[in-house]
């Protein structure tokens, strides 16, 4: 690779979120590897959208930031399919850096809600395909995200599972009493409510479920008032890891919405396993590969309730012997496989022409 990078994007910390988390861990772990300048739009707290107007000041910012260096760099890395145009501005000066794009899940498959946003937005992702296509390098996060941005006419070069964010703190000695737990924002895809109202009652009375995220979706409120369920609402990292701990089982019962979106990794399901949890997720999305089955956890059928109920059973059954012999195994595993490291390292192979 000849040169520096330029690492463009506008998902950032503080806004919470995977594709954030993408961002900054990325970044951090290339800085160890070679040059990279960032151009960063700051998110917000809560996770909102950023106005027009942030959003226009910021592509000026990254154009200006660009045209100003005395020489391109050797590498150009644009932080989401949805933000392809901020790469155009390498076609205005030689020579012509690589042009790299990432794709994660909803920047590419926002065209399957339909209606007139999806179709302007697959109309929108076609034509980045033409202009860009041939030109750019896209890392996808996972094989359906890579299917998703086929359909559009962007091929891609690498598929790249992610990373774990932050340190990952050590497993209790203790085993797993606590509830069930979901993490994650509550949304109709993620299927919290489908868990409540289709396994939850299949289970033995004593066992219940906390859920730990903010109400993004108002169909998935109601399931928050089932006795047996517990809302605890956002919280901080470590709160969360210790949740993930202590849970009896973190489950991941994402669903297949018929408009055929899906979740582009899962990384509750990696960061989950490498904090010490037992990982329960639907076998669907990006999230075949963001765990590893019977290694960092286990993968069942989407929208089938006895699967869920025989597994979470046959877990809460066994010994505490049982339960600290696979967590050590599955947090071992995917603190090694799920690690920003081997991220920054695939992503460096790409930059390198080997992708």
């Amino acid at each position: 690779m000849a040169g520096s990078v330029l690492f463009v994007t506008r998902k950032w910390s503080p806004a919470p979120g995977g594709m954030e988390t993408y961002s900054v861990e990325l970044v951090a772990e290339l800085s160890r590897r070679t040059d990279v300048e960032t151009v960063a739009l700051a998110g917000m707290p809560d996770g909102s959208t950023p106005s027009p107007a942030a959003l226009a000041g910021f592509a000026l910012r990254a154009a200006a930031r660009y045209l100003a260096r005395g020489r391109p760099p050797g590498v150009l890395h644009v932080g989401d399919m949805a933000s392809w145009p901020l790469a155009l501005v390498a076609l205005a000066r030689r020579p012509r850096p690589l042009i790299v794009l990432s794709a994660h899940g909803t920047d590419v498959s926002y065209h399957r809600r339909g209606g007139l946003r999806g179709t302007a937005y697959r109309c929108y992702l076609r034509l980045g395909a033409r202009v860009l296509g041939p030109r750019a390098r896209v890392i996808a996060n996972s094989s359906a995200t890579a299917r998703a941005a086929a359909e559009t006419g962007w091929h891609t070069h690498a598929i790249v599972p992610l990373g774990t964010g932050g340190e990952p703190a050590t497993a209790p000695a203790s085993g797993h009493d606590g509830p069930l737990l979901f993490a994650g924002r509550l949304i109709h895809q993620k299927g919290c409510r489908w868990f409540v109202e289709q396994v939850l009652p299949l289970l033995p009375e004593g066992i219940r479920l906390a859920v730990a995220g903010p109400v993004r979706d108002e169909r998935e409120g109601p399931a928050l008032a089932d006795p047996r369920v517990e809302y605890l609402g956002p919280l901080p990292k470590e709160e969360l890891r210790r949740a993930y701990r202590t849970a009896l089982a973190v489950v991941v019962p994402n669903i297949e919405p018929l408009c055929g979106e899906f979740e582009g990794f899962g990384l509750v399901a990696a960061e989950a396993a490498a904090a010490g949890a037992i990982v329960i997720a639907a076998n669907t999305g990006g999230l075949t590969e963001a765990v590893l089955d019977g290694e960092t956890g286990f993968l069942v059928p989407p929208g089938d309730p006895e699967a869920w109920r025989a597994l979470i059973a046959e877990i809460a059954g066994w010994s505490d012997d049982q339960r600290a012999a696979f967590t050590a195994r599955a947090t071992a595993r995917a603190r090694e496989h799920y690690s920003w490291a081997r991220v920054a390292d695939e992503v460096m192979r790409v930059y390198e022409g080997e992708g």
